[in-house]
């Protein structure tokens, strides 16, 4: 069954200001790339629908959700504007606010619940991923919390065990707050250590709360891990994760900004952990889950360079087809290189870029490891600790 790939043109309305780092150009470069591999076909793009109220309302308070509706229309007072976190630097108000967030979140209702009813195996959802809406505060660059309403969506409808997986540089901090106390939803999160990274959150001790404890798992990693580290905790956490759990769906957010291109985050990953995500979640996806998985975008800032590459193979992980390899299409190039402003890259790979030495490499290493450790050892069997001692 082909998955479906979700993308309009519409879901660009979600656009702060030409200067912002979160910039929907990174959906439209990823999409015309994998048609230019003849990897996709435009007929093959799903346009998203728009979130009703009462859809957004499953994890966002009502009074925030006016306040968004009242922002678009220019009528949000300052005063309620910093109570919910709009108007800020990162998260400025636009005439589409509430529209454009009401898409996104549209579009990853829809992926998840053609997989979780049983219409389609899989699911991309480029424009999905923006994990730091809180329930009634906008966080980083995100207003609604797209993943979070879809997975309460699905939980409603369905009665779906929702494994959500966070590979941002950037902590999944608002889909885990959201589940925190569930059982029934895990979150995994992945990402650059908090110490000196926004949201500032996402330690191995937060791990649930009531009845969800040991149902969050965060594995903080140090600033310039590299591709051998970063794959390693990830595909080791992972499998644990599926594991203990047992989960109906696997839902990813990929964000592309672990990439040592990224201008926000700190950490030294190639292409090749991009490569190498989406192939795993693949296969595990395939043994722990009857291969029922949902993918989206997020974070990731170097826009020409490294996202569209990131997520093209996020594609290549759903299809199960090897990760695209080669020399990147020079119709592509030719389409980008007038609006890009430097050189494109022209190979899937990072072979013709040159990385500084990271130092400390095996010391940060063994610190990955054993966080990775602490985020599962309290909760598996100990069969399965005898393979880590």
């Amino acid at each position: 069954m082909r998955p479906i790939y979700i993308f309009g043109e519409d879901e660009t309305s979600y656009r702060f200001h030409e200067d912002h780092p979160f910039n929907p150009l990174r959906l439209e470069l990823t999409t015309s790339l994998l048609i230019a591999a003849g990897k996709l076909s435009k007929s093959e793009c799903v346009p998203p629908p728009l979130a009703s109220v009462d859809e957004l309302a499953l994890v966002h308070d009502l009074d925030y959700i006016e306040a968004v509706q009242a922002a678009a229309a220019g009528e949000l007072s300052t005063l309620k504007a910093n109570k919910f976190g709009l108007g800020t630097e990162d998260t400025p108000i636009f005439p589409s606010i509430h529209e454009g967030a009401a898409r996104l979140v549209g579009g990853t209702i829809h992926a998840l619940d053609l997989v979780a009813s049983g219409k389609a195996e899989r699911a991309f959802h480029v424009g999905g991923g923006l994990h730091h809406g809180m329930r009634r505060k906008a966080s980083g660059f995100c207003v609604y919390n797209d993943a979070a309403v879809a997975i309460a969506h699905v939980r409603k409808q369905y009665g779906s065990r929702v494994l959500y997986v966070d590979t941002d540089a950037h902590h999944g901090d608002g889909v885990q707050w959201l589940f925190y106390d569930d059982d029934d939803v895990m979150t995994l999160s992945i990402h650059e250590t908090g110490r000196y990274l926004f949201p500032g959150t996402g330690m191995v001790t937060e791990r649930g709360n009531g009845k969800g404890y040991g149902y969050s798992w965060n594995v903080p990693v140090d600033a310039f891990t590299q591709d051998d580290s970063f794959l390693k905790c990830y595909e080791t956490v992972l499998r644990e994760a599926c594991e203990w759990f047992k989960p109906d769906i696997i839902l990813t957010q990929n964000g592309a900004d672990a990439h040592v291109f990224d201008p926000l985050t700190h950490l030294a990953s190639s292409i090749r952990t991009f490569e190498q995500i989406p192939q795993i979640a693949s296969r595990l996806a395939d043994e722990y889950t009857e291969g029922r998985l949902v993918a989206l975008g997020g974070g990731g800032y170097d826009w020409y360079r490294a996202v569209p590459r990131a997520w093209a193979q996020v594609w290549a992980g759903l299809t199960r087809e090897a990760p695209y390899a080669g020399e990147i299409p020079t119709k592509w190039i030719d389409q980008w290189s007038s609006v890009a402003g430097q050189p494109l890259p022209t190979r899937w790979d990072d072979s013709l870029y040159a990385f500084d030495h990271i130092p400390r490499r095996q010391q940060i290493e063994e610190k990955n490891w054993e966080v990775t450790k602490r985020a599962f050892w309290p909760f598996i069997s100990n069969d399965r600790k005898s393979i880590y001692l």
